[in-house]
């Protein structure tokens, strides 16, 4: 499977750029994500995280889905 992957991309121009773009955008999504979690405020953060816990929601009776 791989002999075939390979054999169809050696076979297209500027096929190298795409892992290098690739790795680009995987290293700046999680450097940013990195930064926003590091700068983010903490009141921010315990209301996000307690969200779960709130006991307002709406539950839905099994006849209703």
């Amino acid at each position: 499977m791989m002999k075939f992957v390979k054999g169809a991309l050696e076979n297209i121009d500027g096929v190298s750029i795409y892992p290098i773009i690739s790795l680009t955008i995987f290293f700046i999504f999680f450097t940013v994500l990195f930064l926003w979690v590091i700068t983010a405020k903490k009141k921010h953060i315990e209301a996000v995280s307690n969200i779960p816990l709130e006991d307002d929601t709406v539950t839905q009776n099994d006849d209703q889905l």
